[in-house]
């Protein structure tokens, strides 16, 4: 994540600390649709997506005020995103992979895709394969383009459990492909 925009959102932060009301729709408008990306990443839902946002923001304004780093809003808040999209995906796990393995299966069979589109579906059915952990770090690394450090902050674990993490989930998805391929 780019340093200045760090410090636009530490700027609006300490605004918003001092009692500039303004400051928060700012950052509204700044990180809202990050926020229902995010989350929509996790559940692949977007009307939930839009709830967990919304959930969100209520629970950063609340806290908003005790954020001693106004910088690290951005690692901070999606931190929040993230927990409640998990949380949410937790009690809604079951129903939610029965529905997407439905319909991958339905998707695969139903059409004949040309090598790079094969290869994107076996590289994403693979992805879908990790544990939830190692699908979160694949994408904010390499989706996202957070470092590891960013990603441990937004995490909240440590860089070498995001090495770690990604290190697996690199090697599951190169023996995934790599199977799918001997077929």
């Amino acid at each position: 994540m780019n340093d200045n925009n760090k410090v636009v959102d530490g700027l609006l932060v300490l605004q918003y600390q001092s009692g500039n009301d303004k400051a928060l729709p700012l950052l509204v408008k700044r990180w809202h649709k990050k926020f229902c990306s995010k989350a929509y990443w996790i559940t692949k839902d977007a009307d939930v997506s839009k709830d967990i946002a919304q959930e969100s923001w209520r629970l950063i304004m609340n806290k908003l005020q005790s954020l001693k780093d106004p910088n690290s809003f951005g690692g901070w808040a999606l931190t929040i995103v993230y927990r409640k999209a998990i949380d949410w995906i937790r009690t809604h796990k079951k129903e939610d992979e029965k529905l997407h393995e439905y319909y991958n299966d339905r998707v695969i069979d139903e059409h004949e895709p040309n090598d790079n589109e094969h290869l994107k579906k076996e590289l994403l059915k693979a992805i879908k394969s990790l544990p939830e952990n190692q699908q979160l770090v694949i994408n904010l690394f390499y989706v996202e383009d957070y470092t590891l450090k960013e990603i441990s902050e937004i995490l909240n674990i440590l860089a070498g459990t995001v090495k770690s993490r990604l290190f697996h989930a690199r090697e599951k998805l190169k023996k995934s492909i790599k199977n799918r391929r001997n077929y």
